[in-house]
């Protein structure tokens, strides 16, 4: 399986696993549409691909905004056709107690990590089924495994990815539709920076955990060779991936080690 030819749509491509991604597919030969609200480092992404390919589109709109979604997966359809590879890696965190997160936060986590992704996932899907083949990458977190302190938000975001999309693919694998969900670790990105705190303010924190996290490039190597081998459910990270297992197989020692992890 190569992506030469392909068209890859990525979102939350103006930096980290999203420009990483946006530069590994370039270098395959795929058609790579990159897209995000930051208009300025996204342009500043593509410049540094198009020393790879010239094959390199943007497109800036606002995951949070239902409509401005759905126009831009129409207009992306009516310009290129069709997607063959759609990259649902786009969102945002939180770094705030559940209860004294307001539910216009929680609501805006979710329109950004999830229905965003249900939203072009339902609008290209016809297109994929018609055509015989696509591949939806969805990049959920451990965070939706389990539960985890400040992150009530986003961890029932990511909770609810995996619930629609291993149904998406139960429902059209068989017309040929591939479906990977990805479930990294601690990668180094900016998502700690932009997270949201209780207040709606961003975190602007880089957390120490994460900092010595796997490299976007590492990350995005890991992503794009389980899709080729056609995983459905795969975790990337480093020794942290331990809480996963611990949480399915021994959930007694899961929770008092979550019990003793600071929520301050």
């Amino acid at each position: 399986m190569n992506y030469k030819g392909k068209t890859v749509w990525i979102t939350g491509a103006s930096s980290g696993i999203g420009a990483e991604l946006a530069r590994q597919f370039a270098m395959e030969g795929a058609r790579v549409i990159i897209s995000s609200h930051e208009a300025e480092e996204l342009a500043g992404v593509k410049k540094q691909l198009e020393s790879v390919s010239t094959d390199i589109h943007q497109v800036v709109f606002n995951l949070g905004n239902p409509d401005e979604v759905q126009a831009t997966a129409d207009k992306i359809l009516k310009d290129f056709g069709r997607v063959d590879v759609l990259m649902n890696n786009g969102g945002i965190s939180t770094r705030a107690l559940a209860t004294e997160t307001s539910l216009e936060i929680d609501r805006r986590i979710m329109e950004i990590d999830y229905f965003s992704g249900v939203i072009l996932t339902k609008a290209l899907l016809p297109a994929m089924v018609e055509n015989g083949y696509g591949h939806i990458g969805v990049t959920s977190s451990i965070s939706g495994k389990f539960g985890f302190p400040l992150r009530s938000a986003y961890a029932a975001a990511k909770h609810a990815l995996f619930g629609f999309y291993k149904s998406v693919w139960a429902e059209n694998n068989k017309n040929g539709i591939r479906v990977t969900v990805f479930s990294p670790g601690r990668v180094q990105t900016n998502i700690s920076l932009h997270a949201l705190e209780k207040d709606g303010k961003e975190h602007g924190k880089m957390d120490p955990g994460q900092a010595k996290g796997i490299t976007p490039e590492k990350c995005a190597q890991k992503m794009i060779l389980a899709m080729k081998r056609n995983r459905k459910d795969v975790l990337i990270g480093g020794s942290e991936l331990v809480m996963v297992w611990i949480h399915k197989y021994c959930k007694p020692l899961y929770y008092m080690l979550v019990n003793k992890i600071s929520s301050t």
